[in-house]
C-alpha cells in the first residue's frame, strides 16, 4: 500500500528553541550557550544523527534518562576524527595500488595499454571507464598532464602518468575491469590477498572514502557494499575479521592490514586506539567483537 503524503509543515527553530525542544525530550544540558554555539556551527539535524543511538524511544522522541548534550557531542567529536583519520589510511593505501596498477599493467602490455579494449573483461564497461578517464584528465591542472598532452600524439597520457589523476572510485572499476589474471594477481599479491578479495576492498573503500570526503557520519554506519574477508591468503587473516557484518570494524582491519605493508613504520595502530581511549565510543555498535584489542591485528 502506498503511504500517502503530505506537504511538510514543520517551522524553523531557533537555536534557543531547539534547546528547549531537547530538554522537553529528556536531555540535559548544562550550558546553554554552549548548546546553542555548537547548534549553530554543527546543525540540529546533523547532530540528531549522533543523539539517536540515546533515544529511548523514536516515536515520540525521549531520550535515555540521564542523557546528556555533551554525550552526543562527544560521539559527533570522535566521528569527526575518526573520517580524518580512515581518510589518512585509505589516501596511502590508494597511491600505492595506483602505483602497482601502472606499474604492472605497463611492464605486462605497454605504456598506454589502458586504451586496448581487448584487455577489459566487458567492453561497455571500458567505454564508460575510459570516458570517465578522459573527463578526469580534461579537468586537470596538473603540469605534467598539460605537457604529456601537448608533447605526444596519444589522446591520453601514458598510465603511470594518468593514474594520478584517478580518483579511487575510477581506480576500482579499471582493476575491476582488468582482463589478463596474471596482471590482476602480481597487483593483489602485493598485498597479500587474491584479486577477487582486493577487488571487493577497493570498492568498499572507495565508498567509504566518499562518505569521509562529504563529512558523512561514519562510526556506526553499514554499509551496502561489503568487503570480502579473505578464505586462505594471508594465513589466519580471516580471523581478524567478522564474518557478514555491515559495520566499521572490518573496514578497519582491512586498513590496519594494507598499512602494516605499505607504511610498515606507521603509528596509525596506535593513533586509532588512543582515539578510541579518548572517546569510548559504543565499540559494538561499531561491528567490533569483544575483546577486539588482544587480537593479533591490533597488537
Amino acid at each position: 500500500m502506498t503511504r500517502q503524503r503530505h506537504p511538510f509543515a514543520k517551522p524553523a527553530t531557533t537555536y534557543a528553541e531547539q534547546v528547549d525542544i531537547l530538554e522537553r525530550r529528556g536531555m540535559r544540558i548544562d550550558d546553554h550557550m554552549a548548546a546553542e554555539f555548537y547548534l549553530q556551527h554543527l546543525n540540529y539535524y546533523r547532530l540528531s544523527a549522533y543523539w539517536l543511538p540515546f533515544e529511548a524511544t523514536h516515536t515520540p522522541h525521549a531520550f535515555v534518562a540521564g542523557t546528556r548534550f555533551t554525550d552526543a557531542l562527544n560521539l559527533y567529536l570522535f566521528d569527526r576524527s575518526l573520517r580524518l583519520l580512515v581518510l589518512d589510511a585509505i589516501e596511502r593505501i590508494e597511491v600505492s595500488i595506483r602505483s602497482q596498477w601502472a606499474y604492472q599493467v605497463a611492464h605486462r602490455h605497454g605504456a598506454h595499454a589502458y586504451l586496448d579494449a581487448a584487455l577489459a573483461a566487458n567492453r561497455a564497461y571500458w567505454e564508460s571507464n575510459l570516458a570517465k578517464l578522459e573527463k578526469e584528465v580534461q579537468r586537470s591542472d596538473e603540469v605534467f598532464i598539460r605537457h604529456l598532452l601537448a608533447t605526444y600524439s596519444e589522446k591520453l597520457p601514458p598510465t603511470w602518468a594518468v593514474c594520478e589523476v584517478m580518483s579511487l572510485g575510477l581506480l576500482s572499476r579499471w582493476y575491476g575491469n582488468l582482463k589478463p589474471m596474471p596482471t590482476r594477481s602480481a597487483i593483489a599479491s602485493v598485498y597479500g590477498v587474491n584479486e577477487k578479495v582486493l577487488a571487493s576492498w577497493l570498492h568498499h573503500l572507495a565508498i567509504v572514502r566518499n562518505t569521509c570526503a562529504h563529512h558523512g557520519r561514519l562510526w556506526n554506519r553499514e554499509f551496502t557494499i561489503i568487503p570480502l574477508i579473505p578464505k586462505t591468503k594471508p594465513q589466519d587473516l580471516q580471523h581478524q575479521f567478522q564474518p557478514g557484518s555491515r559495520r566499521l570494524y572490518n573496514t578497519l582491519a582491512i586498513l590496519l592490514h594494507c598499512m602494516d605493508i605499505v607504511a610498515p613504520q606507521h603509528s596509525w595502530r596506535q593513533r586509532l586506539k588512543a582515539l578510541i581511549e579518548l572517546h569510548k565510543p559504543p565499540t559494538r555498535a561499531m561491528g567490533f567483537p569483544p575483546h577486539w584489542d588482544r587480537l593479533p591485528i591490533w597488537q
